[in-house]
């Protein structure tokens, strides 16, 4: 733990723990904005879960993986009942992350959609939306079990090892798209 916004992040969630800290009523607000937006976006219908498309949060998964969801969608298992569920958690996970941090006096960029050109003739473009911008740096907020965390999210190499849901190749997009560098 090196980096300023680490340090400041766990000093005010270590003040959290010992009730020494104060959350403004705009942070609220906006962290319940974001999770009602997610909640519409997540149960609201209209969401098109099996229509195939390149973007960006797919991009890193296996290419045979990606050619069986484009040409052999009935092949694919179904979504499990808690899928819709754990996309609402993780929604929530980003906006009280994303409250924490503006407590935290952490600077950052908010969300923001971007795209990337592929290919040679550039007709094809994924597109898709990054977390977070820290330090010029594209950041990606992921929610995870502790064992995930220190045994899957301690390093980028042990990412790359392990990488089956495509995270690295995620974020190497919103980077590349964005112009920024890759962060974490």
């Amino acid at each position: 733990m090196n980096h300023p916004a680490e340090l400041a992040l766990h000093q005010y969630l270590e003040d959290a723990v010992k009730g020494k800290t104060s959350i403004s009523q705009d942070t609220i607000k906006q962290i319940g904005d974001d999770v009602m937006a997610a909640a519409k976006r997540q149960f609201g219908g209209g969401n098109k879960r099996d229509k195939f498309g390149l973007r960006m949060s797919n991009v890193g998964r296996p290419t045979c993986q990606l050619w069986y969801d484009k040409n052999k969608p009935e092949l694919a298992l179904p979504f499990p009942t808690t899928f819709v569920m754990n996309m609402m958690l993780g929604d929530i996970v980003e906006a009280v992350f994303k409250g924490v941090l503006k407590e935290s006096n952490v600077a950052f960029e908010d969300t923001d959609t971007v795209s990337l050109p592929v290919g040679d003739s550039n007709d094809t473009v994924v597109s898709g939306s990054y977390d977070l911008i820290v330090d010029g740096a594209v950041d990606d907020i992921k929610s995870a079990s502790d064992w995930s965390y220190r045994n899957k999210f301690d390093s980028y190499d042990t990412l790359y090892k392990g990488d089956s849901f495509g995270y690295v190749g995620q974020l190497a997009g919103y980077a590349k798209a964005s112009g920024k560098r890759a962060g974490g």
